[in-house]
């Protein structure tokens, strides 16, 4: 199941961190270097590019960004394991990354923690107003892994009218104080 996860991780954030899909492997001396076509322009590459296309590189790129160091540094051993394994495999697990919902493909850019909890965390966080992204995203990575199971399960129990206040209330808990609130809530 890790495998699966870390190729899921590295296919939802693979287009903003191009690098990380160079093969482990050098090629073999006897095959031809490719053709190498002229320089193209990145910014006539990024014209060429329909606006819908622009926009989920943006937010790949800026969910790579928003990852602490120790997951990206997850998500580079991924791409060198995914780098290394058949190509049939490879195309495999894309496939099956492609076959997952998007709410669920989208959470993997998350990091490879909160990616697996994703699909519990996804009816609290999948909607945020645009001003809680920010602070929620620093607060869920300050969680530790029995905080995540406690808000996996408030996410769950929540009823849809009832989410808005609950992430405000979270938001407005002390980092001090938050690991007594999800213990407390779920426990209600």
């Amino acid at each position: 199941m890790r495998k699966i996860e870390g190729a899921w991780l590295l296919l939802a954030l693979l287009p903003a961190a191009p690098s990380l899909a160079t093969p482990v492997a050098p090629r073999p001396l006897a095959e031809p270097p490719p053709r190498v076509p002229q320089a193209v322009d990145p910014q006539a590459r990024w014209a060429a590019l329909a606006p819908a296309q622009q926009r989920d590189l943006r937010a790949r790129y800026a969910a790579w960004r928003a990852l602490p160091e120790t997951e990206r540094q997850r998500v580079r051993m991924a791409a060198a394991a995914l780098a290394a394994l058949p190509a049939a495999e490879r195309d495999a697990l894309s496939g099956r990354f492609a076959g997952l919902d998007r709410l669920h493909r989208d959470g993997w850019q998350l990091g490879p923690r909160l990616g697996a909890l994703y699909p519990k965390l996804q009816p609290l966080l999948g909607y945020l107003p645009e001003p809680q992204r920010v602070p929620m995203l620093a607060l869920l990575h300050e969680l530790d892994a029995t905080q995540l199971a406690q808000l996996s399960l408030l996410s769950q129990r929540t009823p849809p009218q009832e989410r808005d206040a609950l992430r405000e209330e979270l938001l407005a808990v002390p980092a001090a104080g938050r690991a007594e609130w999800l213990r407390r809530k779920s426990e209600e």
